[in-house]
């Protein structure tokens, strides 16, 4: 049994699976159907039809389920493999999909934040009307080198590891 956007029932499931509301996901099918078009110079269904395998999503909205839900719920492919009836490799290329054209709706709609700037006045006028900032800036272990010199720049010295 595969989850699927129809079987939500309340806003709360659909910001709990989505992080959207429904209306909010209803306008952004619509912008991100026509980011699709345009990208791959055929509607989704039509690019079904087309290829040799059979798609496991049949709608914009199905794949744009598919994808947010993988952001929102950050689940392994194996484990959205096993929620949406499909294999690892499947649930990484469509996720893989989604990201490409939904990062091009975001871009083509406005609503894509800047990722890099040029100078840090840049960034200052970028972030002159926002009253605060959440920075994450979450450690992450890492396997260390064996040659002492990559070891350098990939360690501090500032912390011991918890025991």
């Amino acid at each position: 049994m595969a989850i699927n956007y129809k079987d939500i029932r309340s806003q709360r499931q659909w910001k709990a699976s989505t992080g959207l509301s429904q209306i909010q996901f209803e306008q952004l099918v619509s912008l991100f159907s026509e980011t699709y078009k345009e990208i791959f110079d055929e509607r989704f269904d039509e690019r079904d039809e087309n290829s040799t395998n059979q798609s496991a999503f049949k709608t914009y909205e199905d794949l744009l389920f598919y994808g947010l839900y993988s952001f929102k719920s950050g689940l392994s492919f194996d484990l959205l493999a096993l929620s949406f009836g499909i294999s690892s490799s499947t649930a990484y290329q469509y996720q893989s999909l989604v990201i490409r054209v939904l990062e091009s709706t975001l871009l083509k709609a406005g609503h894509l934040p800047a990722r890099a700037f040029n100078s840090e006045d840049e960034f200052k006028a970028y972030l002159k009307e926002e009253t605060s900032i959440l920075i994450d800036v979450t450690e992450q272990r890492i396997q260390r080198s064996a040659n002492q010199a990559d070891q350098k720049s990939d360690y501090s010295g500032k912390k011991k590891p918890i025991r």
